[in-house]
């Protein structure tokens, strides 16, 4: 089953990828389809915009497409920055800024206060234009400083207390059985098995 990723993010790609081609998705991305103009996150929600990005992409493509839209939640913060997060401070997918200004908030914040949690919302949308959501989270501490050089966003400063560890310094493989992402995408794999089980009836 072939299966259109809606982003032209490397990290992303690579990351969901790993996880479905496994299970016998044949996944391609926007890379491999020029011409979509990026489509503005401008929803409310994590699934308002995954699922946007998902009509979009099967809409231009032709084939059933994944999005996911996803972000950080500090608790401190009220949640923030949430569907923001990708443009927190300002440009958007500056990850730099973006964890610099976290640490900024949260400078002096003690560990106890310092709780949150990944959110990731994927959307399917078919041929026949059904819309399907599947939602994974995964919870940790906001780090004091930095710390690893894998994954990519908020994922040096996200430190899982069991694993000793931020999501930086995981490594893919335990990151892509535990991420909030792996997580969404075990949803989304049971949604894309039905549907290939479905079309192989018709």
């Amino acid at each position: 089953m072939k299966v259109v990723l809606a982003t032209n993010n490397p990290g992303k790609i690579r990351e969901i990828s790993e996880i479905l081609k496994p299970h016998g998705i044949d996944v391609v991305s926007l890379q491999d389809y020029p011409g979509l103009a990026e489509v503005e996150e401008d929803g409310d929600t994590f699934k308002d915009n995954a699922v946007k990005k998902a009509l979009a992409a099967c809409e231009h493509t032709g084939l059933v497409a994944l999005a996911d839209d996803s972000g950080l939640e500090v608790d401190y913060l009220g949640g923030a920055p949430g569907v923001h997060s990708s443009r927190f401070a300002g440009r958007e997918k500056d990850d730099a800024a973006n964890n610099q200004k976290l640490l900024e908030l949260l400078s002096g914040v003690p560990e106890e206060k310092r709780t949150a949690r990944f959110r990731c919302v994927v959307a399917i949308v078919d041929r026949e234009g059904w819309v399907y959501t599947a939602e994974g989270t995964c919870e940790g501490i906001i780090a004091t400083e930095p710390r690893g050089k894998g994954g990519f966003g908020y994922d040096p400063l996200f430190y899982l207390p069991e694993y000793g560890k931020t999501f930086a310094e995981l490594g893919p493989e335990i990151k892509n059985r535990i991420s909030h992402r792996a997580r969404a995408l075990a949803g989304a794999l049971d949604i894309l098995k039905e549907l290939e089980r479905v079309n192989d009836g018709e």
